[in-house]
């Protein structure tokens, strides 16, 4: 299951169009296009670009606009990490 933790944005990339059309409500990037055939690899790297500047200027991604995160925030490790 794709997570969100706040306060930092995580931009989602799915790896193929499947996966972006059954969890669209969460995806932010389809790479899929790549397999394809519609979208060259420099095409979506130059999506991904433009939403990280975007991101970063304070556009909200699809987790955020959900409200998904609200519950995971810890500012440090709570736990083991693997």
């Amino acid at each position: 299951m794709p997570t969100n933790w706040k306060p930092r944005p995580c931009i989602k990339v799915a790896t193929n169009s499947t996966l972006f059309n059954w969890m669209n409500e969460d995806m932010d990037i389809n790479a899929g296009t790549i397999l394809d055939g519609t979208e060259t690899v420099e095409q979506v790297g130059q999506r991904i670009f433009e939403k990280i500047v975007s991101v970063a200027s304070g556009e909200r991604t699809k987790s955020e606009l959900a409200g998904i995160g609200d519950e995971e925030f810890a500012p440090w490790v709570l736990g083991p990490t693997f």
